[in-house]
């Protein structure tokens, strides 16, 4: 489980960067805007690395059991997960109301997908990964609100409904294909099994 953990870290320490501007601005006089553009995605992606490698030798070594979810958190995560593809789709597709409304669809994706997923899973690598993600993306969200009143970022003006549409059908087609295939095919669990 020490890789997952480190993963997390890694991820989350990556993605963090930006939520310390002054820090961030003398990585930048230092080493160039491009250069810690790539060291950070560097970061995520050896994170991201990291996490997928942890996550499957802790299930595969076995993992302590913190709780039991009773079976109907399951079927409760597979119905919170399609809000949470909607909003993921939001944050990718161009902006609409949606968009505008959640501020970040990206963070709140997450922490749905993350609080949705330690509702239906409960042993120690769970936790670890779904708990850890879902801290730093609350903390995320916290550094972009005070970088937003600080005016060193802005959000887009929301643009035509007829984008939140697409975002609304990229979500629900997604929240498909991993409820019915990707999810059992990825992770060898179907959130469909009772």
């Amino acid at each position: 489980m020490l890789y997952l953990a480190m993963g997390v870290l890694l991820f989350a320490a990556a993605h963090a960067v930006p939520m310390f501007p002054a820090f961030r601005g003398r990585m930048v006089a230092a080493m160039g805007e491009g250069a810690v553009k790539g060291l950070v995605a560097l970061g995520v992606a050896a994170g991201f690395a990291l996490i997928i490698w942890g996550y499957g030798a802790a299930r595969d070594e076995g993992t302590a059991i913190l709780w039991d979810p009773p079976v109907w958190t399951r079927h409760l995560a597979t119905l919170l997960m399609l809000p949470a593809l909607v909003m993921l789709a939001a944050a990718y597709t161009p902006p609409g109301r949606l968009k505008t409304m959640l501020k970040h669809p990206m963070l709140a994706s997450v922490k749905l997908w993350a609080a949705a997923h330690l509702l239906a899973n409960g042993t120690a690598a769970d936790l670890v990964l779904f708990g850890g993600l879902l801290a730093w993306a609350v903390a995320d969200r916290i550094s972009l609100a005070r970088r937003e009143r600080a005016g060193l970022i802005a959000r887009p003006a929301a643009g035509p409904a007829v984008n939140d549409l697409i975002a609304v059908a990229v979500g629900a087609a997604l929240w498909a294909l991993l409820t019915f295939w990707g999810h059992a095919y990825l992770f060898g669990v179907s959130p469909l099994m009772v």
